[in-house]
């Protein structure tokens, strides 16, 4: 076993990512290759699920396009995840935020935490 934790952490990249939950609501900047030529785009939406340890911990994110819901997977060890930005934080009691495919409007609405700051 420490044979695998050891070939996972040579292959893992030092992302400078901030720790973030289900619920938090995030800006995922993403490398994408077109043939010769690449972009940053942004990808903002809901984080519903963390998953997996290590080199192969990925989170899934969704959100409302046109009135549709899409759901991204995001592996966090990919060399083509820029940076990831917290925009809100989420209050939630679950880890898997898979309800939230069933409800519509402000029901699919996440409720923000409220945080006081110390000095």
């Amino acid at each position: 076993m420490d044979l695998i934790k050891f070939v996972n952490e040579q292959l893992s990249v030092a992302n400078e990512i901030p720790d973030f939950r289900p619920g938090d609501n995030v800006a995922v900047s993403y490398k994408i290759v077109e043939g010769e030529k690449s972009r940053i785009q942004i990808y903002r939406g809901d984080v519903i699920q963390i998953s997996g340890k290590g080199a192969t911990k990925t989170f899934t994110v969704r959100k409302m396009s046109s009135g549709v819901g899409v759901e991204r997977i995001f592996p966090l060890a990919s060399p083509n995840l820029v940076e990831v930005k917290i925009l809100k934080r989420g209050k939630v009691r679950r880890a898997k935020l898979y309800y939230l495919r069933e409800l519509v409007g402000k029901r699919a609405k996440i409720k923000e935490k409220k945080y006081v700051k110390k000095d």
